[in-house]
């Protein structure tokens, strides 16, 4: 399948660019600016869809607005006239066409020049009025404030605010490629509106204070769950302006004689990850909890894990090395503590599910062998 795409070397050109090679039998061919409007009608010969990105949003001269949108488009419709074929075709418009200046005028009269193909012809077309796309490769500075924050704030520049109230509609460039490629595989003839989903709604405030987060969490250790929906988009957005030497960040270290302890990373709600070591014959722990759960993973060396139950003074031990992965879990109401018993450092990786609060440590020493031992 061949698949022309105008605009290749735009924001949202480029990650459709990237998906697409990542498809077997799918070869595309590009459309930019470099490329004179009298070379589509040998690209759409060749092809078998079309997705239309290509356009003006800030040109230097305002005319630029009517050829780029308007012009462009109208003479990739009257190619696919000529070649005398239905090609889908997917149409990237804006939300601005709605509005009554030169450039939701030029988008507009865009969408006018394919709907009239698809009345005409049958021509299987879609139309997205896309609003404020947001993601890797879009350029800072430029039209996107996702952009221009996330790019200023991970290179510790300055960001302006004008209205913090001010509400943005938002959908994530991967969610927009992901509906682009559905849609080849589905479209039908004649003429068809589509919307990307999700979409995001968030004030010009909340997205700051959003990406400030993400900025002051490598100091904190506290991430916010980046995982889903809108924030796990912006944070994605936001580490793709990182500049190299930021690709990487110190971590706090405590060490005494036992060996080193570091906390990695912290949840607001799903714990902490850490990890310490421990030189031969070295013993740590020696406490219980009474809610607090904590998963042990011995990553290198052979540890002896000891358990005993500070009501009936049973006992228990286990033992397990870096060469088979085992999670030891500690149990409330158990005194637990875990010593190197190889020769070699030992490295353990610690959860726990609630991050350590000083003020409440819900940890109290106990040790494993009581008198009675």
């Amino acid at each position: 399948m061949r698949i022309l795409v105008t605009g290749s070397q735009g924001f949202i050109g480029k990650n459709l660019d990237v998906r697409l090679s990542e498809l077997s039998g799918v070869e595309v061919v590009r459309f930019t600016r470099k490329d004179k409007f009298s070379s589509l009608l040998e690209k759409i010969y060749q092809v078998d869809a079309i997705i239309h990105l290509a356009g003006e949003n800030r040109p230097k001269d305002i005319d630029d607005f009517e050829k780029n949108n308007a012009r462009l488009t109208a003479s990739l419709c009257e190619c696919i006239r000529v070649s005398g074929r239905k090609i889908p075709l997917i149409l990237a418009s804006s939300t601005q066409a709605k509005l009554d200046n030169p450039y939701g005028k030029s988008k507009r009269a865009a969408e006018q020049v394919v709907e009239d193909l698809a009345a005409q012809t049958g021509n299987p077309v879609v139309i997205y009025r896309l609003p404020n796309v947001f993601g890797k490769w879009c350029k800072p500075n430029y039209n996107s404030v996702v952009a221009t924050f996330c790019h200023n704030i991970a290179n510790d520049l300055s960001i302006q605010i004008n209205d913090g109230s001010t509400s943005l509609n938002l959908v994530y460039v991967d969610d927009v490629v992901s509906e682009f490629l559905d849609m080849l595989e589905t479209i039908e003839e004649g003429l068809h509106w589509r919307e990307i989903t999700p979409e995001y709604s968030v004030t010009v405030d909340e997205l700051a204070s959003q990406i400030n987060e993400f900025k002051h969490c490598r100091t904190a250790l506290v991430v916010k769950r980046v995982g889903v929906g809108l924030v796990r988009a912006l944070y994605a957005t936001y580490v793709s302006y990182l500049p190299r030497e930021k690709f990487v960040y110190d971590l706090p270290s405590y060490v005494d004689d036992r060996g080193i302890f570091v906390e990695m990373l912290k949840t607001s709600d799903s714990g902490q990850f850490s990890f310490f070591t421990a030189h031969p014959g070295i013993t740590r722990g020696g406490h219980y909890h009474h809610t607090k759960s904590e998963k042990f993973l011995v990553i290198k060396g052979s540890a002896c894990f000891r358990f005993r139950d500070i009501l009936t003074d049973e006992k228990y031990e286990i033992l397990t090395t870096g060469e088979i992965p085992q999670v030891v879990e500690t149990i409330p109401g158990w005194t637990h503590d875990i010593t190197n018993v190889g020769r070699d450092e030992l490295v353990v990786m610690l959860w726990a599910n609630e991050i350590f609060d000083r003020n409440k440590p819900d940890t109290y020493t106990c040790e494993v062998r009581n008198e009675k031992t």
